[in-house]
């Protein structure tokens, strides 16, 4: 089956979602098109709605692009909640499940979301026959349904995650990820995943729960995650800070811009580094978040 997942594979031969009607506006169809999903924040972090196609710049390896389509609405995505079930995280299992709920019933009520748990294997928390569910009270059973025990597979849950959120019927793809950032059980490892998420559209928003002498804490995997997909990297200081963070993240997915623009051929192969900026004087400093690489392919062979 064909991924149609990647950067890569939106400039290879695939075109750009046609529409989301729900909306009222429409993505621009070609077969090259690389659609950011972009995070706008004012100087105190709050969300910077309304701004218009004018006051952003992209620049894909140092040139400035021409941005060919533009919408800011709040359009149901696929979600992915994937969380950290090994037995370190025992203890914190009751604040990440409230936390998680917090995150399903703040988010757009036409999400479609899964759960995936993992510890030493990774655990589907919806039954293969419906993979995908806006029921809270399917999610709230799903979430519950893997104890935490064992070890840390956590490279194979966010290469399983990206690969489930590919099944979903929205074109706007995202995982939450809650885990202290370990891994120790993996089959796969940094590399395939930095390569999944290059060649993937998914935005990733990463929450690390660790103590300070936790030894099987990463947070520069977490950072690194988020970085390179244009989410955002949180490590509350206290457990229950877990909670506001989540109800965070929902409103960051849902007050997110889509810019999209076609780039050249002639920006060479491999992976294609991007910059985006915005300005509006009237707001004073405005922080633009969106990914940071993808990994560009020949027409129709995906990197």
């Amino acid at each position: 089956m064909v991924r149609r997942t990647a950067l890569s594979l939106l400039m290879g031969g695939m075109v750009a979602p046609r529409s989301w009607a729900q909306e009222n506006f429409t993505i621009r169809t070609t077969s090259r098109l690389v659609l950011l999903d972009v995070s706008v924040k004012d100087a105190r972090g709050g969300f910077a709605s309304g701004l218009t196609r004018e006051k952003f710049r992209v620049y894909e390896n140092g040139k400035l692009q021409t941005i060919t389509d533009f919408a800011n609405a709040d359009i149901p995505v696929t979600v992915g909640i994937v969380i950290d079930e090994s037995g370190s995280m025992r203890p914190k299992r009751p604040e990440v499940i409230t936390a998680a709920l917090a995150f399903i019933t703040s988010s757009n009520p036409l999400d479609e979301m899964f759960v995936l748990h993992f510890n030493e294997k990774v655990y589907s928390g919806l039954p293969e026959s419906a993979p995908f569910t806006d029921d809270v009270k399917k999610l709230r059973t799903a979430l519950w349904l893997t104890p935490a025990e064992g070890r840390t597979a956590l490279y194979d849950a966010i290469f399983r995650g990206l690969q489930h959120l590919q099944k979903g019927r929205q074109d706007k793809k995202t995982l939450i990820l809650i885990s202290d950032g370990g891994d120790n059980a993996s089959t796969h490892d940094w590399k395939d995943v930095h390569q999944a998420v290059l060649d993937d559209v998914a935005t990733i928003y990463t929450i690390g729960i660790f103590d300070e002498d936790d030894p099987d804490r990463n947070p520069m995997v977490l950072k690194k995650l988020a970085q390179i997909s244009g989410g955002e990297a949180y490590f509350p200081p206290r457990l229950e800070g877990i909670v506001p963070v989540c109800k965070q993240i929902a409103k960051d997915i849902r007050t997110r811009y889509t810019i999209g623009y076609v780039p050249s051929e002639q920006n060479g192969r491999g992976i294609r580094h991007i910059k985006l900026t915005v300005s509006d004087p009237d707001r004073g400093k405005l922080i633009a978040r969106t990914r940071t690489e993808y990994a560009f392919s020949e027409e129709g062979s995906p990197s």
